[in-house]
């Protein structure tokens, strides 16, 4: 079998996206479900803010910490990851979506009196929205609040990983979206993060979950479409870089090979 045909699952930026996006959804939705009442709003927003930036410094350097399908999306149309791994990734953090959200809910069920049916921490619209907001808007504020997460990711980001200071400006930018849709939707942003919750909530969070798989994600690929246009030389100069890097380590592959056999002779 020809070797170059079978493309090893690479495990380890596969766990982190499961287990990042399983840390994302327990702290960023526990926050509404298990302390809402406590820290209003603007907790909760922080909460998920906080917990995106601590994941990026954690896995940022291994997978890139996208835990978010609509993220993945932007980085495979800016051509930063092929779909081979971006399949990957989205099988990964939905799962670590929903297993984020059982272990939330295993907590929840702990607590006296606290209901999980039917809202836990759940994205919505029309009567499941805190101002009413109607199906239209709820699609175009989650587009929108979608593609400055994805739009900012891309802009601090270089191909993959997020290094040094790039979580900064992407958990703030958590931060800001939060405060602004937690009262339209609840704040989606993130297919994993709104399907994993309503799988255990059921009912009307399930029935009205689509928008916010479709919402996230087509407001991530066009923050892609856009960055292309408003970065064309950042983007130029980010490739002329990755190709040089590749072609030196081929080329220290080649002398390696080359010097193997000669070291070995007496």
């Amino acid at each position: 079998m020809d070797r170059r045909t079978v493309v090893p699952l690479d495990t380890r930026t596969v766990t982190c996206e499961f287990l990042g996006t399983l840390l994302l959804v327990f702290f960023g939705v526990g926050s509404a479900v298990l302390s809402g009442e406590y820290i209003g709003t603007l907790g909760i927003a922080l909460a998920f803010g906080l917990v995106l930036l601590a994941l990026c410094y954690t896995f940022g350097p291994v997978s890139g910490s996208h835990v978010n399908p609509a993220v993945t999306l932007g980085m495979l149309v800016a051509r930063r990851i092929d779909l081979r791994r971006a399949v990957e990734y989205w099988v990964a953090q939905m799962l670590g979506g929903i297993a984020g959200a059982a272990l939330l809910l295993l907590v929840a069920k702990q607590v006296p009196g606290l209901k999980v049916h039917g809202a836990f921490g759940t994205n919505g619209y029309g009567y499941r929205s805190a101002v009413g907001i109607n199906i239209f808007g709820a699609f175009v504020a989650e587009l929108i609040l979608t593609f400055l997460l994805v739009f900012v990711w891309l802009a601090v980001t270089h191909r993959i990983a997020v290094v040094g200071f790039d979580g900064l400006p992407i958990g703030l930018a958590l931060v800001v979206i939060h405060l602004v849709g937690i009262p339209l939707t609840g704040t989606g942003v993130n297919p994993a993060r709104s399907f994993g919750p309503a799988v255990f909530a059921g009912g009307p969070a399930l029935a009205q979950v689509w928008l916010f798989l479709v919402a996230p994600l087509v407001g991530g690929a066009l923050a892609a479409v856009v960055h292309e246009l408003t970065h064309p030389a950042l983007n130029a100069l980010r490739a002329a870089r990755t190709a040089a890097i590749e072609a030196e380590e081929a080329d220290g592959i080649v002398r390696a090979e080359n010097d193997g056999p000669q070291a070995g002779q007496p």
